[in-house]
C-alpha cells in the first residue's frame, strides 16, 4: 500500500501535514459541536476524539513513506 501511495506521488511531508491538520480539525470539530449542536458536551467530546484519532494514522503513514523514500 505504501509503495502504491509513493508511486502515486504522495510524500511523507503531506501525511505529516495531514496529521497536524487533523489535530487542529479535532479542536474545531469539538468547539463547533459544543456551540452549534444542542446535544451537549458528551457529543462534542466524541466528535473531537473521533477526528483526533486520525492523526496517529497519518503520522504512521508518513513514517512508512519516509522509510520508503530513503
Amino acid at each position: 500500500m505504501i509503495e502504491k501511495l509513493h508511486d502515486a506521488g504522495v510524500r511523507s511531508e503531506w501525511a505529516y501535514a495531514a496529521g497536524f491538520a487533523s489535530i487542529g480539525l479535532s479542536f474545531v470539530a469539538w468547539t463547533l459541536s459544543k456551540k452549534v449542536e444542542d446535544a451537549g458536551t458528551d457529543r462534542a467530546d466524541r466528535w473531537g476524539i473521533f477526528v483526533g484519532h486520525w492523526a496517529p494514522t497519518f503520522f504512521g503513514v508518513g513514517n512508512a513513506l519516509r522509510s520508503f523514500e530513503k
